[in-house]
């Protein structure tokens, strides 16, 4: 008679793994998509307003880090970024390997988000020279998918630092 247990464990197991793919790919994907349709179709410094005096799309070329700190130190900002998805995903390849990954999920989820956004400005630093933000709530710098996809991560990261007692092996 199989372990049914252990059957549903793994089902588990393989589940997460798989929903933080497809997390990872759907982020990168609205991230990409979104940044090339924005470019594609207006110019620079160009804004429409989606609700007025609230929400606008307006194209950015932001050649520094979140909120314009730090301009053009695109290269220091590649490195950093490759230094960050590298060490990320050495570390949600092993959690995969030992088979551990869901049993940590919200920490593994935070950095499936950090990582996926991360990427997404990487490769708009390498192709470009500068990340394509374009969500302006005229309150606030303006931003992009991936500055929510890290943003969002760093917050579930904190949680899962706070919520979980016993020290995250990594």
């Amino acid at each position: 008679m199989p372990n049914t247990a252990y059957n549903v464990n793994q089902k588990k197991k393989r589940i997460s793994s798989i929903v933080s793919v497809l997390s990872f790919l759907l982020i990168l994907s609205m991230d990409r998509v979104s940044k090339t349709v924005v470019s594609s179709r207006l110019s620079v410094g160009q804004s429409i307003p989606i609700i007025k005096n609230m929400l606008h799309i307006t194209f950015v070329k932001n050649t520094g880090a979140a909120f314009g700190l730090f301009k053009n130190s695109t290269y220091f900002f590649i490195a950093v970024s490759m230094i960050a998805v590298i060490m990320i995903g050495a570390v949600l390849i092993k959690a995969v390997r030992n088979r551990n990954f869901s049993e940590k999920f919200l920490f593994n989820f935070s950095l499936i988000l950090i990582m996926a956004g991360a990427l997404g400005n990487l490769i708009d630093r390498i192709s470009l020279r500068y990340v394509i933000d374009f969500i302006d709530v005229r309150i606030w710098p303006v931003f992009n998918i991936a500055d929510s996809a890290i943003t969002a991560g760093t917050a579930l990261l904190i949680i899962s630092f706070a919520r979980f007692d016993n020290k995250i092996n990594v």
